[in-house]
Parts: structure tokens; C-alpha cells; sequence
């Protein structure tokens, strides 16, 4: 028992002078890791060509809410897309709204309101030659916007990071219904 209160009070007299030192010189570090960070990699160990492993997804993955679009971004991909793809979604009064509210916001600046070219982008003329839906030349599809929404053309930039897949639908939805009105 004396002995256990001989060592308590030495451990306590050693810490006080450690804590208690001289505040102007290095005193001791009890646990060092604490004190001096080990320098990782923050993401990991590195992967294939310079980028950090654990950012490369597995083969064959699909990102969460991210519905695959199998057509190429190329003549060939328009053509098939024009031809084969359809809308799944069902031409309901609350599809159109929406499709209507997201025209209104990405495509009426350039197509127009009505869907005859004559957008307040065209009418300043920052933009010439922007076709109306219903040119014969043109004869789009449902896959055929679709697919222009997804990866743009000619002038028309991609709006696929601004729409969701549900809302390119609804959109496709209400170009179709203003292409019908312009006849």
C-alpha cells in the first residue's frame, strides 16, 4: 500500500512539472500521432493514370438515379434514335404541364413559345436559323428530340445535366404537342 502511494504521488509530482514546465522550450509528447499528423493520401492509394483508386467505379455500375441511354452521340445513334425510340411516358395532363414549365425554362429562349423559332434569343439575334418544329425537312421523332435533348446538335448545346430523364420525356411530350398545334 505505501508503495502504490509512493508511485501515485511521483506520477502526480511528474506531471506537474512536465505540465508546469518552462512554456518557452518543447516538453514532452505523451502521444505523439496526436500532435504530428502521418501524411496519407486522402483518397487512397493511387490508381491508373495518376487517379486516386477509390474514385474509379466498378465496370458495369450505374450511377443512382442515372437511367443508361444506349445511343451513340453520333449520325448513325440520331437516325436509330429517330426511328426506334418512343416515349414511356403516357401523354397525361400533369406530363404536359411539367413538360410545358420545363420548356418554358430551357427551350422557349431559342425555339420560341409556340415552337416556331422565333425565341427572344432569335429575335435579338444571337442566334439565326433556329428551325420551327413543324419544317418538313426536319420530321422529328419522339426519339429524335429525345436524342437532341440528350446530346444537343448543330448550335443546340446537351440540357442533359439540366433535366432529369422523367422531365426529357415530359419535354418530348410538349414539342410533340406544339409541333401538332403549328400545322
Amino acid at each position: 500500500m505505501k508503495k502504490l502511494k509512493k508511485i501515485s504521488i511521483a506520477l502526480i509530482v511528474l506531471a506537474t512539472v512536465v505540465s508546469c514546465g518552462d512554456k518557452r522550450t518543447r516538453s514532452l509528447q505523451y502521444m505523439p500521432d496526436m500532435y504530428v499528423a502521418v501524411p496519407y493520401e486522402p483518397n487512397g492509394v493511387e490508381g491508373v493514370n495518376g487517379k486516386p483508386s477509390n474514385l474509379e467505379p466498378v465496370a458495369g455500375t450505374i450511377a443512382r438515379g442515372h437511367v443508361p441511354y444506349e445511343y451513340a452521340n453520333t449520325n448513325e445513334g440520331y437516325e436509330l434514335a429517330k426511328n426506334t425510340l418512343k416515349n414511356p411516358l403516357e401523354a397525361s395532363e400533369k406530363n404536359l404541364e411539367n413538360g410545358k414549365k420545363m420548356y418554358g425554362i430551357y427551350c422557349a429562349v431559342c425555339h420560341g413559345k409556340k415552337g416556331d423559332g422565333d425565341g427572344i434569343l432569335a429575335q435579338r439575334e444571337k442566334f439565326n436559323g433556329i428551325p420551327r418544329y413543324d419544317d418538313a425537312g426536319r420530321a422529328i421523332t419522339e426519339g429524335s428530340i429525345y436524342h437532341v435533348i440528350m446530346y444537343g446538335r448543330n448550335l443546340m448545346g446537351s440540357h442533359a445535366s439540366q433535366l432529369t430523364t422523367k422531365e426529357r420525356w415530359q419535354v418530348v411530350h410538349y414539342v410533340q404537342l406544339l409541333k401538332n398545334n403549328l400545322k
